[in-house]
């Protein structure tokens, strides 16, 4: 991606949300969601990548109630 990717998620009941970027030693890059209280259904968010931030590997994680998704994304400059 570059210089921005949406990602987007279904929740299948009403939970709080957390999305976070990561770099590949798993540290903190931008919380694009911070303990949101959400509806069911489908949602995204718009990650717009800082200039300053270097191509390569990141993980994005979604924590939902008790469900936690992470998934790997490439950014190439």
């Amino acid at each position: 991606f570059n210089p921005s990717t949406k990602i987007s998620y279904q929740l299948p009941e009403v939970s709080n949300v957390t999305l976070k970027i990561l770099n590949i030693l798993g540290e903190d890059v931008v919380t694009l969601v911070n303990n949101e209280y959400q509806h069911a259904g489908t949602h995204s968010s718009l990650f717009i990548v800082n200039s300053t931030l270097p191509s390569g590997v990141y993980f994005y994680q979604l924590k939902a109630g008790s469900f936690v998704e992470i998934k790997k994304m490439i950014l190439i400059k």
